[in-house]
This record gives structure tokens, sequence and C-alpha cells, in this order.
């Protein structure tokens, strides 16, 4: 009973407070970070929050794709209804989130492969009617595009016979 009555005074008169927390580190580091729309710093750094669940999260660094994607922060088990009012009155009781993300490196458009791109184009070419092709195939009666109606014969001149 004794043990029951020290527990309840130290709820009551011990004020607590649980420190949650998010590092978020990236790949490369320095990195800004937008948690649900709200710049809070670049990478590596530590936020505090205050809610668990899922976050909206934005990373951005010159020379690299921005990153949009989500971070959940879940709720250790002696944050459940019930122990969660023994955790608020202890002292320093924290809860700590890590997320990491790794960023791609952002294509210049100037710096494409050249070769590559030429090779898509004859390929697209080869696979497409071009003006010539279409002119060549209309002038043979027996072949002409789909839907397209065969070009017509040159009038004959009248012989006089």
């Amino acid at each position: 009973m004794r043990w029951f009555a020290n527990l309840l005074a130290m709820i009551l008169l011990v004020p607590g407070c649980v420190e949650r927390t998010i590092t978020i580190t990236s790949e490369p580091n320095g990195a800004l970070v937008h948690l649900n729309d709200e710049e809070v710093g670049r990478t590596p750094l530590t936020v505090p929050f205050t809610w668990y669940g899922v976050y909206d999260v934005r990373l951005e660094k010159k020379g690299y794709q921005p990153l949009w994607t989500t971070g959940a922060a879940k709720a250790p088990l002696w944050e459940a209804p019930g122990p969660d009012l023994v955790a608020e009155a202890l002292p320093n009781v924290k809860s700590h989130i890590d997320w990491h993300f790794i960023m791609e490196e952002a294509i210049d458009p100037i710096e494409f492969d050249r070769t590559a791109l030429v090779e898509r184009a004859d390929d697209l070419r080869s696979r497409t009617w071009l003006p010539n092709q279409l002119l060549r195939r209309r002038s043979d009666p027996q072949t002409h595009p789909p839907g397209l109606p065969a070009s017509p014969r040159e009038p004959t001149k009248p012989s006089n016979q």
C-alpha cells in the first residue's frame, strides 16, 4: 500500500514530460527538409514532434532530384492509453525516431547521352511514316498507307490514231 502511495505522490508532485524527437539524415548531407510543408532545416538534424503518425517529407538539394515521401512516427508501447499517464509523469522519458533518405542525382540536361538520343530517334523514324516514304508508296498503285487513298494515276493523253 505504501508503494502505491509513493507512486501516486510521485505522479502528482513530480512534473514530467516525454521528449519526442525525430532525427533525419540523408545521402548526401545538407538537404533542405520540409515536414508537412514546413521547413525545418538541413540534414542531419533533430526536430521535436508532438504527434505520432505519418508525416509528409520533402528533401531538396541542388544537383539532386527532389524527394517527396512520407515518414512514419510509430508510438512505442508505453505511449498506449494507460501507461502513457505514468510515462508523462516520469522525468526524462524520451521517444526517438530515426529516418534516413537517399537522394538520386539529377540528370544535367546538357550532359545527356547524345548517342542514345540519336539511336532512339533513328528507331522512331524507322517505325513512322516519313513524307518521302509516303510519296514513294503512293506512286506504287499496289501499296499505299492504310487509311489513305491511292494516288490518282496520271491522266493519259488522247491518242490521235
